[in-house]
């Protein structure tokens, strides 16, 4: 038996709460933009993804007008740092409704460093940071979804194997529904099945 919902009856926050619940787990972007005035902002944002691959673009959700949002579109640059679970507390921190003219960096204590390409700061214990430049951006109701080229990619030469970022070293920090995060706990790792290898009569391996 399965309970129905409708998001008209249930009304837009309700139903918001339920979809955080359901569609997770969600990596986090954690967004360092700088005001036109100069002051810096860092904010996690949990509606993050890949958009393109070539150009390289990730995007990131802004529910409501944001501090990262107003910043981005005023300066068109930003970076976003990975959330690592060493970070936890840090993570969470920034993302306190700080007035605009505060500056995250500094109430939390998070060192910053300079960037190669954009004016926005990187999270100096942060092992990734993706610089980037404003592509586009596309309002949907309340919130509003931020495209940013990748201009640059800055990573801890620790995480790295064979120049590849490893999952057990980045240990990236994941948002699941209400104050509830989570870690990357057990990995799976199986490779995709080619169509010329398919089997007759398949099976998933569970039975």
């Amino acid at each position: 038996m399965r309970t129905d919902f409708d998001p008209h009856e249930l009304g837009p926050g309700a139903f918001y709460q339920l979809l955080n619940s359901v569609v997770v787990p969600r990596p986090i972007a954690w967004v360092a933009t700088t005001s036109a005035d100069g002051v810096d902002n860092l904010a996690p944002h949990s509606f993050f993804t890949v958009a393109c691959v070539d150009p390289p673009v990730v995007q990131f959700t802004s529910v409501g007008r944001k501090d990262s949002l107003a910043n981005v579109e005023a300066t068109r640059e930003m970076t976003i740092s990975l959330t690592p679970e060493w970070l936890f507390e840090e993570v969470n921190a920034t993302g306190t409704n700080f007035s605009h003219d505060q500056d995250e960096f500094a109430e939390v204590g998070l060192e910053r460093e300079p960037s190669t390409h954009v004016r926005p700061p990187r999270v100096a214990r942060s092992p990734v940071a993706l610089e980037c430049v404003l592509h586009s951006t596309v309002c949907l109701g309340n919130s509003t979804v931020v495209f940013g080229r990748v201009v640059h990619a800055a990573v801890d030469e620790d995480v790295l194997v064979d120049g590849r970022p490893q999952i057990d070293r980045l240990r990236p920090l994941a948002r699941l529904g209400g104050n509830q995060w989570s870690t990357i706990g057990e990995i799976l790792e199986k490779r995709r099945i080619d169509v010329a290898d398919w089997p007759q009569g398949y099976e998933p391996s569970g039975g």
